[in-house]
């Protein structure tokens, strides 16, 4: 059965106007029950893990003045949501959500989280609604309990993962993977493993001949036990946040391609849903609910 990360807490009540959208985290679970592709049995609430696990990753002082709420005023701006019990609760959530569906994962090949991908946040600091970076914590966590050795990020936000990147810049053992919009956020790139930054306007064609060259001969080369998929939807063409041209079709190939992938090649992947901000909700909410489609579809 395909299992979903998803708890009331990840809806997060945001001031009046904040461009994060909020809503998708109540409105996606009830189409995917709606239309039948999901069952309430397929989504659990996660836990918040041991601290053990996140510090694995983050810096102590960091952390702890994070769960204080102690980050001085530019580092809260750079977060960009206002700072709270509750909002540091949830990120916490969200990231337990990554751990149990790496069990998930290796269990039944592939699990979803409804939130996360949180790739902007660094050892040591959070920007650009990132905290706690859920994947790269999954990824420690698959080491620690020896699930794992090698691990490959595949990172596919318009966003360079840059925080991600940071994090594992001297580890061999995880092999960090992001392609994105060269002209897009972060302004200044860290050095993932691999990068490819696409010009402005890229569309489908050009897009998935790129990354149906790359994955394959990447997870060849990396031999991974494990993947981590970051599958933001700001990639489309509508997205108001983002720079490059896809379609709904196209943002559905791309994920159908790497769905296959990870299954043809018998690697188990867990998914964070990442970013998307196409001003019309229904567009995010679609975009998203083909990732769960094609879980079901393939895997099921």
């Amino acid at each position: 059965m395909l299992k979903i990360a998803c708890h009331p807490i990840y809806k997060h009540h945001l001031p009046d106007g904040h461009r994060f959208p909020m809503a998708k985290y109540d409105l996606l679970p009830q189409q995917l029950i709606y239309e039948g592709t999901c069952k309430k049995e397929n989504f659990f609430e996660p836990e918040i893990p041991n601290d053990k696990y996140i510090l694995a990753v983050h810096d102590a002082e960091y952390y702890y003045d994070l769960l204080n709420i102690k980050i001085d005023q530019k580092a809260a701006r750079k977060i960009g949501f206002p700072l709270s019990e509750d909002l540091i609760e949830r990120e916490r959530i969200i990231t337990g959500g990554t751990i149990k569906g790496c069990e998930f994962a290796i269990e039944n090949g592939v699990a979803m989280n409804l939130a996360g991908g949180t790739h902007h946040a660094y050892s040591d600091h959070g920007e650009a609604f990132c905290m706690l970076n859920d994947q790269s914590i999954g990824a420690r966590y698959l080491q620690a309990k020896k699930l794992a050795a090698q691990i490959l990020i595949v990172d596919l936000d318009v966003h360079q993962g840059n925080g991600t990147a940071e994090i594992f810049q001297n580890d061999t053992s995880v092999f960090t993977f992001s392609m994105h919009g060269e002209s897009n956020y972060p302004f200044r790139k860290e050095a993932s493993d691999l990068d490819i930054a696409l010009k402005k306007g890229t569309e489908d064609k050009e897009y998935l001949s790129l990354l149906k060259k790359t994955l394959p001969a990447l997870i060849t080369a990396v031999k991974p036990d494990f993947i981590f998929y970051l599958s933001g939807v700001d990639v489309l063409a509508s997205d108001k946040l983002g720079t490059l041209a896809l379609t709904l079709e196209g943002c559905k190939k791309r994920d159908e391609f790497v769905l296959k992938t990870c299954l043809d090649y018998k690697i188990p992947v867990q998914c964070s849903m990442g970013g998307g901000y196409s001003r019309d909700i229904k567009i995010i909410i679609e975009a998203h609910a083909n990732t769960f489609r094609l879980a079901q579809e393939l895997y099921f």
